[in-house]
């Protein structure tokens, strides 16, 4: 996402009216940090209140590791419930070394400074402001920033479609997985097979991005022959791996775990939190992966995610130690039918059958 420091906030009301967008809702009973290093945003995360034994250690190790010089703090809903979360958290921040900018709580359209006592600034009654509309808000849409109503709205726009579009998808699904099944069981020479079909899903992962890059999108036997092809580690690795910070990765990969049959969504479900955490959508991010491990909980990569947002660790972190694409081939040789495998269990084929 863009980024706050690409916004000019001048005043509290700036701020409050950055975090949504920020977020991608607008929180409620709610602590958000934005944490800087210098003048760049390096996270911004969300904890609900009342925060339980321990919520803050995630950014206590944060401030451990990253270099933050200031952060900015939000809290949303009642003092009883805010005040206790914000003086934890600057309590963290001041050790560390880091500069609290400010420290805000909102509630029913008013807001309160912790930092600002001086009355005819912030009055103890509070200062009306609007979290929709105004300046920071129209600068927010025109950077195509989004903030929907609520969590609950964010997670409903990764949820699965429904209605005809899911009854078309079930059928494109099932022509696939039939076409695949005789593709695989019937191979004659399995490593040949295996090759060509890693390098289709290759080509496949590039070609839907390229069509997202430009604005068009998959038909559904499309996305359903993508859907199988992500099964295999190798060509998911490939669209990991390819992930950038344009929103052709955001758009496919949403509409790919909204579209496919649930058995399938997992990788791209992962693949669209790797994309929102990359372009700094933790909460997105998050939602992504509760879809990911709903479909298979033991899902390695999103598993992985999951811990890396529970640390607060940077995008980064999990991706200097990725390979690049190219290098993926070096590392796995010639393809083999045991990177079929996966796609095999889950179309219900016995691994043994390719055994050649």
């Amino acid at each position: 996402m863009t980024s706050i420091s690409t916004l000019v906030l001048s005043t509290p009301a700036d701020i409050l009216a950055a975090v949504p967008y920020l977020l991608g809702f607008h929180p409620q009973d709610s602590l958000v940090v934005a944490a800087f290093a210098g003048s760049a945003l390096r996270v911004t995360t969300r904890w609900d209140l009342p925060l339980g034994p321990r919520a803050l250690d995630p950014l206590a190790a944060l401030l451990r590791r990253e270099p933050m010089t200031m952060a900015v703090l939000a809290g949303y809903g009642p003092a009883a419930l805010v005040t206790p979360a914000i003086d934890e958290a600057t309590r963290l921040l001041r050790e560390a070394g880091v500069q609290v900018a400010e420290a805000l709580r909102a509630d029913a359209g008013r807001y309160w400074s912790y930092v600002c006592a001086q009355a005819d600034c912030c009055p103890p009654e509070g200062t009306a402001y609007d979290p929709v509309s105004g300046r920071v808000a129209a600068e927010a849409v025109v950077h195509g920033l989004v903030a929907l109503p609520d969590r609950r709205s964010l997670a409903r726009s990764v949820e699965s479609y429904g209605g005809l579009g899911r009854v078309a998808m079930g059928q494109a699904t099932r022509r696939v997985v039939a076409e695949t099944r005789t593709l695989l069981t019937l191979a004659e020479r399995p490593d040949e097979t295996a090759a060509a079909f890693v390098a289709a899903g290759l080509a496949r992962v590039r070609s839907a991005i390229g069509r997202y890059d430009s604005g068009g999108r998959l038909d559904d036997e499309e996305a359903a022959r993508l859907g199988l092809d992500l099964i295999v580690i190798r060509v998911r690795d490939e669209a990991w791996a390819l992930i950038d910070d344009g929103p052709a990765h955001l758009a496919l990969w949403r509409d790919l775990t909204r579209c496919l049959e649930p058995r399938f969504v997992a990788p791209a479900a992962s693949l669209l939190a790797a994309a929102a955490w990359r372009g700094g959508d933790c909460a997105l991010a998050g939602l992504a992966l509760e879809r990911a491990l709903a479909a298979d909980p033991a899902y390695s990569m999103a598993n992985l995610l999951c811990q890396a947002l529970r640390h607060l660790l940077p995008p980064d972190a999990l991706r200097e130690r990725m390979p690049a694409p190219e290098e993926l081939d070096a590392q796995m040789g010639r393809p083999r039918m045991s990177w079929l495998v996966p796609l095999l269990a889950m179309l219900g084929e016995e691994p043994s059958l390719l055994a050649g």
